[in-house]
Parts: C-alpha cells; structure tokens; sequence
C-alpha cells in the first residue's frame, strides 16, 4: 500500500510530526474527480517512497483537519514539510503535472 490513512485524532503524529514531506489528500467516498487522481497518488506514493507519504483523510469521516486547513473543494492535496503547509493543489490533475508539483515543493 502506498499510502496511509489519517484520522482528525492521528493528524498531528502522522503528518505534522514526520520526519518527511507527507502529501495530505483530503477526499471522500463520493468524489468522482477523486476517485480518478487516486490511482496517481497511489503511484506517487510507491516511486517517492522514503522521500514523502502519501496520506488519505477522508472529510466526511473527519470534519476537523479540512476545516482546520480551509479545505473548500476536493479533492484537494496539500504537502506539510517539517510541520507546516509548503503547498497547495485543489482538482484532479493530470498525473504529470502531480509528479511535477511535488518534486517542486518536497
């Protein structure tokens, strides 16, 4: 599996505490434009691994942290570096410009 799953109660430990960039992909169930980035997440996560995470929250399961992070649309991916947001990506994005996206901001 190449990413993780975080919760409203793990969110600090789990991304603001990682020792690597961590990509936040904020999204639910019945997100159609979701659903079609996550199969490149998934690939991110397995070619990038050791040098960022890839973690799933779920906003209907856990309002908090999108709300938190001003999350109006998914979904939305956001990249915390030593704690803090580095950037944004809201919509679903060609696998490319994901890859591309990342690699500018880790």
């Amino acid at each position: 599996m190449a990413h993780i799953t975080v919760s409203d109660a793990d969110f600090d430990a789990k991304v603001l505490k990682s020792t690597t960039p961590v990509l936040v992909d904020f999204w639910a169930e019945w997100c159609g434009p979701c659903k079609m980035i996550a199969p490149a997440l998934e690939e991110l996560g397995d070619k990038m691994a050791g040098k960022i995470t890839v973690a799933k929250v779920n906003v209907d399961e856990n309002p908090q942290s999108p709300q938190k992070y001003g999350v109006r649309g998914i979904p939305a991916m956001m990249l915390f570096k030593d704690g803090k947001l580095a950037a944004t990506k809201v919509g679903a994005i060609p696998k490319s410009a994901l890859f591309a996206w990342v690699e500018q901001n880790i």
